[in-house]
């Protein structure tokens, strides 16, 4: 799924991010545990949070995840958006909880990463 479809999915707001249409989806996860992301996200996937910190676009780099949404409708500091900007992850923001949200996009066909960790 395109990451313009999953922000009219998740009717979210785009805080950072050009080009959407560009961006494929296939996985998602929905974690406030960065160490949990680390462990278990997929390259080139979505990850979900309500955490608005740097440490959130931090763990999306080092994992190599397209995309950041924050749920809850929690926004992030400008340090959150001008570290995503510097590292050109788009960020977007939605209202839902992290489990509507993640079942909106479940239901739409966005599968859930692999838990590899035990």
């Amino acid at each position: 799924m395109k990451l313009s479809e999953i922000v009219e999915v998740l009717q979210a707001e785009v805080l950072y991010g050009e080009d959407l249409d560009r961006i494929e989806i296939k996985q998602a996860c929905g974690s406030d545990l960065m160490s949990d992301v680390l462990c278990y996200s997929m390259r080139g996937s979505l990850l979900l949070t309500g955490l608005t910190n740097p440490q959130a676009v931090r763990t999306a780099e080092m994992s190599e995840i397209s995309a950041v949404c924050f749920v809850r409708g929690k926004k992030p500091p400008a340090e959150t958006v001008d570290l995503a900007r510097k590292n050109e992850i788009p960020l977007l923001l939605c209202a839902h909880s992290m489990y509507l949200a993640c079942g909106k996009l479940y239901s739409t066909g966005v599968l859930g990463c692999d838990d590899r960790c035990e």
